[in-house]
């Protein structure tokens, strides 16, 4: 036997005794750091030439057994499948030849994953190999086919040459993953870094969710999240493996810090939209779902639980098009709703973002892009808000901060201050404000003119926004008072390293403010001679324990007496109390 023959051999034997297995490569969230879904990569046994996905679907592809060789790697990815919760999704790698073969056939799949507790909505097929596309408008067809089922569809390698373009324009994915060849050093450069933009606005228009794949490095990760990018996958973020991920606490960290400093906006939490909605028990009749239906013509939905968590949802347009059938009403009628609804809603809990949610709702199909968003409190049904509801509010907070934000930086003003305040007093746990004045600041407008001047307000709102986002928590704040005073509220375990960190960003930038000239004295506001080598910043730490009760003129008493402090002192400082 020639070692051609023995390799083929040994090829059929791995086929026919599927000796495949799937593992399976995190996809990580930039937003909150939570893992996603997973890629699921193929591998042949491990001591065979085959053991490598490469060589393995080059030989099938040389032998015409491309198609067998698929299918079985898509049964495997499903049988071994890791999905934790099912807003979990699978991503399966399929070659665009395999499209047009008359035996890749949505049914099968589905049978698999329906054998396996899955539904296509925890799907999305990845196609790869563009260039091997001849025919557009029948892979769209094939491919929108998949779609109306629930499964979705992302182009691979995006960024690596213009067949990915093409296949973006013609195919619409609902994912686009960028080409490692875009990731690799992005900190380094800005042509990159322009190129990603681009594709974040693209993408934010198209209602796509982008994934960077080949992370390998902390600066790749900061400078994605810092993008905006959606999604990551790479070997800093985890390896394929066979069993679950959970992404360190210092790349969640890290993801929290980086992203989109919240200090500039108001949040809200999707609990705050939660309206009532009918829910039915799993077990119940869907003729009794339909009558509720057709009584209740304002329902456009309803939440079916299991014991108050909730496990599916029905769609009032969905349903009675499965009763619309020749047959379907006698078919359907006695049957438990949970044979006919949708396993895989969108299901999050009260306290996440609305924007957040916003987002996820928005990069579902275009089949359930208008599905009821379904709330929880402690896991227990809540309630529902509506796409509508949720657009709105996002609609109505941007223009109310766009109303009261600083014209200068862009920060929160006096009322969304206020508001904050108001809300941690209420939460009624530990947080910290630091309130920041610049020393001699008229004295710099004067000698060097309002341009500068305000060049140096946006400098200083900068250093109070990166500090947070170093040494703060996600859910810190910063505003703008008014002229050269700002704001920080925070629940960091360290206010005073904090305040060092601002101290340190302003020392290290200030000077630059200065075009070389020198002086020895500068003036205060009363027009007093003062010796000083320039701009100096005053912070006021007032730490809120919230052992006992406080309140907005206790906090502004008390910062007010350490700011008097900090201005009598040379040069930059801190000064603390606690309250509380």
């Amino acid at each position: 036997m020639n070692a051609q023959s023995e390799v083929l051999e040994q090829y059929h034997k791995m086929i026919k005794e599927q000796l495949l297995y799937s593992v399976y490569q995190p996809i990580v969230s930039l937003q909150d750091g939570q893992v996603m879904g997973y890629e699921a990569l193929i591998r042949g046994p491990k001591e065979s030439p085959f053991h490598s996905p490469l060589a393995m679907f080059q030989f099938a592809e040389q032998q015409g057994e491309l198609y067998t060789l698929e299918q079985l790697a898509r049964e495997k990815a499903i049988q071994g499948s890791i999905l934790e919760h099912p807003q979990q999704l699978l991503f399966i790698n399929i070659s665009s030849q395999v499209l047009y073969d008359p035996g890749f056939v949505p049914g099968k799949t589905l049978e698999i994953l329906q054998n396996h507790g899955l539904s296509p909505n925890n799907v999305v097929f990845e196609i790869t190999e563009r260039s091997s596309i001849e025919d557009f408008s029948l892979a769209k067809k094939i491919l929108e086919h998949y779609r109306k089922q629930g499964y979705r569809i992302a182009i691979d390698d995006a960024g690596a040459g213009y067949s990915s373009l093409q296949a973006i324009a013609e195919l619409q994915p609902d994912f686009i993953k960028i080409d490692r060849s875009l990731i690799e050093n992005i900190h380094k450069s800005k042509v990159k870094e322009y190129i990603l933009e681009t594709f974040v606005t693209f993408a934010l228009k198209m209602n796509i969710s982008l994934i960077a794949e080949g992370i390998e490095h902390e600066d790749e990760l900061i400078k994605l999240t810092r993008l905006g990018v959606h999604y990551a996958q790479g070997f800093l973020l985890g390896k394929p493996n066979e069993a679950a991920a959970k992404l360190p606490d210092n790349l969640s960290m890290l993801i929290w810090q980086h992203r989109k400093v919240q200090g500039g906006s108001m949040t809200w939490n999707i609990g705050d939209l939660t309206t009532p909605v009918q829910v039915f028990d799993k077990r119940v009749l869907i003729s009794v779902v339909a009558d509720h239906f057709k009584k209740h013509q304002e329902a456009v939905g309803v939440v079916i639980v299991d014991e108050d968590v909730p496990v599916g949802l029905v769609m009032r347009e969905r349903l009675f098009q499965h009763l619309a059938g020749q047959y379907a009403f006698s078919l359907f009628w006695n049957r438990t709703i949970d044979g006919i609804m949708d396993e895989a809603p969108l299901i999050v809990d009260e306290f996440t973002y609305v924007e957040q949610v916003s987002q996820m709702a928005t990069s579902r199909s275009i089949h359930h892009l208008y599905d009821l968003v379904i709330i929880t409190s402690h896991g227990k049904m809540a309630g529902a808000a509506s796409i509508r509801t949720i657009l709105e509010s996002i609609t109505n907070v941007r223009m109310e901060s766009a109303r009261v934000a600083n014209p200068l930086t862009g920060l929160p003003g006096n009322l969304q201050i206020n508001r904050e305040l108001n809300k941690r007093i209420s939460d009624n746990k530990p947080f910290h404000v630091v309130y920041a004045d610049l020393d001699y600041f008229k004295w710099f407008n004067d000698r060097f003119g309002f341009q500068k001047g305000d060049q140096l307000i946006q400098y200083t709102a900068d250093v109070m926004q990166q500090a947070i986002a170093v040494c703060g928590t996600p859910y810190d704040f910063v505003g703008h008072v008014g002229g050269d005073d700002f704001i920080a509220i925070s629940g960091t375990q360290a206010p005073e390293q904090l305040c060092k960190e601002m101290i340190r960003r302003f020392e290290q930038g200030v000077q630059m403010f200065y075009e070389d000239e020198e002086w020895e004295y500068v003036w205060d506001r009363s027009g007093n001679k003062v010796k000083s080598e320039g701009v100096t910043l005053s912070l006021s730490l007032v730490v809120c324990s919230c052992e006992s009760p406080i309140s907005l003129e206790h906090i502004s008493h008390t910062a007010a007496l350490l700011k008097k402090k900090a201005k009598a002192h040379q040069g930059s400082i801190y000064y603390f109390q606690n309250i509380g």
